[in-house]
Formats: C-alpha cells, structure tokens, sequence
C-alpha cells in the first residue's frame, strides 16, 4: 500500500503528460490543416499564374508569328510559316522557332537558306520595337541585314522595306553595300 501513493504521482504525471501531448497534437493538426489550406492555395495561384502565362505567350506568338510570316511572304515566291513552339523543359518555358512549309516543321538555321534567316530575323527585330511596352521610337538601325538574301528577292526586300516604313511609321537606318536594297534618303559614305 505504500507504493500507492507513489503510483498515483507518476500516474497523474503521465496523465499530465498526455494531456500536454494531446494538446500538442490538437495543434499540430490545425497547423497541418493550415499547410494543407496554404499548399492548395499556392497551387491554384500557380495554376492560375500558368494560364495566363500561355495566354500571353500566345498572344505574343500571334503578333510575332504573324509579322515574320508576313515579311516571309512579301519576299519569297514559297514562303515558310513562322512559328513558335513553347515547351516546359527543367521547370522553366522554352521557346524553338521553326518554320512550316507544306505541313513539314523545319529549324531555321539547318534547313532554310541564309536570305530566309536574314528576312525572319529583320521580322523579329520589328515585331520586337512594335510590341515593346512601353513604345519606343520606331527606327530600327541595321547593319547589312539581308546579305544572304539571293539577288532576284532584293527588289522585294526594298519594296517591303518602303511598305513597312509607310504603313507601320518604322525608319530604318540600314547600312548595306547592296544597290538593289537603297531606298529613302541615301547617303554615301567613302
């Protein structure tokens, strides 16, 4: 009977001890709830945020996609069609661009000649000034930008290079040492 006493203190021990645990138990439910809650709340913010993510680079694509294409077009008697293709890669957005021709995807810079690279590339640079936010003063200064265009899509170049400049309000200071590509205000320097 003697031990009585003494099992009651380290029951009442344990009991307060159990009672602490339980406590912390209640707690640590409520703050994993909480995690959970934060954890769902981040991944619809995520989601949410990815979406309007490729919207924008939709829309990017379309504006961009849209003007090489058309400058492809002004130049070349079978133009390629520009495109961008968007791929999540080690958690980061990529971006390739291709050129279709007759339902083929091609690389630009293996399977196109240096002329179609040269006009994609001035189209890229002005889709880039014109989208700009905010606006930039429209000029575009280029060095020898169409080297490699072939001498029979020069006169289409100029023309598209007059037409761009009339209608989109762009000044291009272009150095060349191409006669066909002079166009506007011309001056000869050595």
């Amino acid at each position: 009977m003697d031990d009585l006493p003494s099992l009651r203190r380290q029951l009442n021990k344990h009991l307060a001890r159990l009672q602490v645990i339980r406590s912390q138990y209640r707690g640590l439910v409520k703050t994993l709830g909480a995690a959970n809650d934060h954890i769902l709340a981040a991944t619809e913010a995520q989601e949410m945020a990815q979406a309007v993510a490729q919207a924008v680079q939709q829309q990017a694509h379309d504006q961009i996609a849209k003007v090489v294409s058309q400058c492809l077009t002004a130049v070349f008697d079978e133009p390629y069609t520009f495109h961008i293709i968007f791929e999540r890669k080690r958690g980061r957005t990529e971006a390739q661009l291709v050129f279709d021709r007759d339902g083929m995807t091609l690389d630009p810079m293996t399977a196109t000649g240096g002329g179609v690279v040269d006009v994609a590339a001035f189209a890229l640079r002005l889709s880039c000034l014109i989208l700009h936010k905010p606006p930039l003063r429209r000029i575009l200064i280029l060095d020898e930008p169409f080297k490699y265009v072939s001498e029979e899509y020069r006169p289409r170049v100029r023309e598209l290079l007059e037409t761009l400049s009339e209608e989109m309000g762009v000044q291009f200071l272009m150095v060349t040492h191409i006669q066909e590509l002079k166009t506007g205000t011309v001056l000869e320097i050595g």
